[in-house]
């Protein structure tokens, strides 16, 4: 893989980057992040804070709300995903045996996302929230946007 530059936002990404966004004081989302981090022995994930400026760049150049951290997004190809559809996406490439949860996608996207709003609408209460978003260090900072 081989580092380039994106025209639009400035950030050095490598070609065919797989880009997950995260609402950075969430306890439910840090968590989903380290799950992630452990369960992608690729490293094929590149993490981000939707706090973070590189988060905001990337939101602007897809015309997506900067404040808006009620969502993971997962970027890929050029495409975003969010919500359900996002999680299973990205769950379908970790380690066995979590590309199982890809079965998901059967249920219709409204039904799915329903359930993934009433989460997110009551995450802070039910798991907590941090003042500030973790500062990645060791080898997961070199995962980190």
């Amino acid at each position: 893989m081989r580092r380039v530059i994106d025209k639009t936002t400035g950030l050095k990404m490598n070609t065919g980057t797989k880009i997950i966004l995260f609402d950075g004081v969430c306890n439910l989302c840090s968590a989903f992040l380290r799950f992630v981090y452990f369960n992608d022995p690729g490293a094929i994930f590149t993490l981000g804070w939707l706090q973070s400026d590189e988060a905001a760049d990337l939101q602007k150049k897809f015309n997506l709300p900067v404040n808006n951290f009620s969502s993971i997004l997962y970027i890929e190809d050029e495409t975003v995903y969010s919500r359900t559809t996002a999680f299973l996406k990205i769950v379908r490439q970790l380690r066995w045996p979590w590309p199982v949860l890809w079965i998901g996608i059967i249920i219709p996207g409204p039904i799915r996302d329903w359930l993934y709003d009433m989460v997110a609408r009551n995450r802070y209460k039910w798991f907590g929230k941090k003042d500030q978003c973790l500062i990645p260090t060791g080898d997961l900072k070199k995962r980190f946007l």
